[in-house]
């Protein structure tokens, strides 16, 4: 069963970082493709990175180009996403997601989420 643990969230000024990690088990994690998404109050949820293990193939939203990175550590099975110059519309829910193959994550399985706030 395909399991994951999103963390790092919290409450940062505008123009702060953070660095969420997703941790993953039950799963054969090279195979796999792992995303981040977020959803904010009243917005429908938003594609944000995704990065594949087994192809290397990464994609970010052009909202986040250019601020956020993503990188995989095959030996720990953690997914990570360092989000600087974070600005108060990047407040929301985090949710990573898992798929086998590569990116972008069409259905996955999906672990908890992780709040970002960001304050202006």
């Amino acid at each position: 069963e395909v399991q994951l643990q999103a963390s790092g969230g919290g409450l940062v000024q505008s123009g702060g970082s953070l660095r969420l990690s997703c941790s993953g088990s039950g799963f054969t994690f090279d195979d796999y493709a792992i995303g981040w998404f977020r959803q904010a109050p009243g917005k429908e949820r938003e594609a944000v990175s995704c990065i594949s293990n087994r192809d290397s193939s990464r994609n970010l939203a052009d909202s986040v180009r250019g601020r956020f990175t993503i990188s995989s550590d095959i030996v720990r099975e953690t997914v990570y996403m360092q989000m600087n110059d974070l600005k108060p519309e990047d407040t929301a829910v985090y949710f990573c997601a898992a798929e086998w193959g590569s990116c972008p994550i069409f259905k996955g399985s999906w672990g908890q989420g992780t709040q970002v706030t960001v304050s202006s």
